[in-house]
């Protein structure tokens, strides 16, 4: 049984926090500094699925092979704190890399040069997401500990997306860069510097129990490795029969990819439908969508549903999230008005109940599922692995999503770098922005009606755990 605390430091709470700052700065700038490839550096919209979706399907390799590694690590460090230390430096170096690019090259060049190095800045993320999301699975064994754990985490991570959306501004300000190009250059390595402090915080600060004498587990060597590679998908399948947890890994496909898909059209719908194409002119709008949004799912909807879930249970109070962000997403085909920018505004606190709502409960009802693994199946636990399958699951919903903003980009007639858009280009855009995530909102919610992990049976599984072991 894992031996962890019930009971959490808030300075280890913290830690993790920043840890996950780092985790979800990364791909927030990633997906601001996303923009300039096609609005500056001349990608088509097909480029630019091509090369948001390749990245991850060297993952479905990379991420269950770094599961089985980091739970099965032999170590005085325990299993988890050198992988998330390395990893976090990878990651770093090769998004600063990543993004020296000059125009005068050529879009095949940079398109290769771009790809390249986003492979090893994925690999980077890998070697430090998927120990880092087990280590915080491990840090309690209490059902409601865990919630607070997780929503502590995503109450500080998400401050990424509250600065993430001014990069637009200081990269397109003429007063501060010559152009976006060379705002893209030189912030990525401030960006770059500042996330890796962030994602390495969590390995300094957190300890870990010596893994050194640890009988339960696989030596971590080629052979078992190569068992491991030729295994992913028994792996796989293995944790597909976990039903609470596929449950878990569809939702979360849903929710996540459906709102991924369309991310990227709120900066193309204000600029070119409320501002008539003038970027100038739309000024902070962009930004403040992305930053207000953020601000309520910190202060507003993370402390609600953390509260709430205490009170009904973590599978109502994800289904009652998802419905809200519904609304907002209805909202918003209403409330984007050209010449009254404010009154997307009022959307924003709806909207922000679906990715709020999504990781803080997710997180935390994955860590009771290892609970249930470990009981049907023993030792060792599987937090890295089931970890990684979750994460892939993002990692998967986010390169489809960048596919399918390409391709829908392309289908509505959306023109990078003109001046204006189409009518029915914008109207295309406006409809998707709506209809794609309340599609996959409502079949996450079907999914996971019949979710049957609740506090009760938490604490059955922990007490028949605690017997076996006795």
């Amino acid at each position: 049984m894992n031996t962890s605390l019930t009971r959490v430091p808030l300075s280890h709470k913290i830690a993790f926090g920043i840890g996950m700052l780092g985790n979800q700065m990364f791909p927030a700038a990633l997906g601001i500094f996303m923009v300039v490839l096609i609005q500056n550096l001349g990608f088509n919209p097909l480029l630019y699925g091509v090369i948001a979706f390749v990245p991850r399907l060297v993952d479905a390799i990379t991420d269950p092979l770094m599961g089985f590694i980091s739970d099965n690590t032999k170590s005085r460090w325990g299993k988890r704190r050198q992988y998330v230390f390395i990893g976090a430096i990878l990651t770093g170096l090769s998004f600063i890399a990543m993004w020296q690019l000059y125009s005068d090259n050529g879009i095949v060049f940079n398109f290769w040069y771009f790809l390249s190095l986003s492979l090893a800045f994925y690999l980077g993320i890998t070697i430090f997401s998927i120990p880092f999301v087990a280590m915080g699975y491990e840090m309690s064994d209490d059902f409601h500990e865990r919630t607070r754990i997780m929503a502590i985490s995503q109450f500080i991570g998400q401050f990424a997306w509250v600065v993430a959306p001014w990069i637009w501004v200081i990269i397109y300000d003429p007063a501060i860069f010559v152009d976006p190009e060379t705002g893209t250059r030189q912030l990525s390595i401030i960006v770059g510097v500042i996330c890796t402090i962030f994602a390495i915080t969590p390995a300094i600060f957190i300890r870990s129990k010596s893994t050194l004498n640890d009988d339960h587990l696989i030596p971590v060597n080629r052979n078992n490795i190569g068992k491991s590679f030729k295994n992913i998908f028994v792996i796989f399948k293995d944790a597909y029969r976990n039903v609470p947890f596929r449950k878990l890994c569809i939702a979360t496909f849903l929710v996540f990819n459906s709102f991924q898909t369309i991310a990227a059209f709120s900066f193309f719908i204000i600029v070119y439908y409320l501002f008539n194409g003038d970027a100038g002119a739309a000024g902070v709008w962009p930004t403040l969508h992305g930053s207000i949004g953020a601000i309520c799912t910190s202060f507003i909807v993370i402390p609600i549903l953390s509260l709430i879930a205490q009170r009904i249970g973590k599978k109502n109070t994800f289904l009652l999230s998802q419905g809200v962000s519904v609304v907002g997403y209805i909202l918003f085909w209403f409330l984007f008005i050209p010449g009254k920018p404010y009154m997307f505004l009022f959307a924003l606190p709806f909207f922000s109940f679906g990715i709020g709502g999504l990781f803080t409960l997710m997180m935390s009802m994955t860590a009771d599922v290892c609970d249930l693994e470990e009981l049907e199946n023993g030792l060792p636990r599987k937090e890295g692995s089931f970890g990684a399958i979750y994460w892939w699951m993002v990692k998967l919903g986010t390169a489809i999503a960048g596919l399918f903003s390409g391709i829908i980009l392309y289908y509505v007639g959306f023109i990078s770098g003109a001046e204006t858009q189409t009518e029915s280009a914008l109207d295309g855009l406006r409809f998707f922005y709506s209809a794609i995530p309340i599609a996959g909102t409502l079949g996450a919610i079907y999914v996971m009606k019949d979710y049957d992990i609740d506090e009760t049976r938490a604490q059955e599984i922990k007490d028949q755990l605690a017997q076996r072991n006795e």
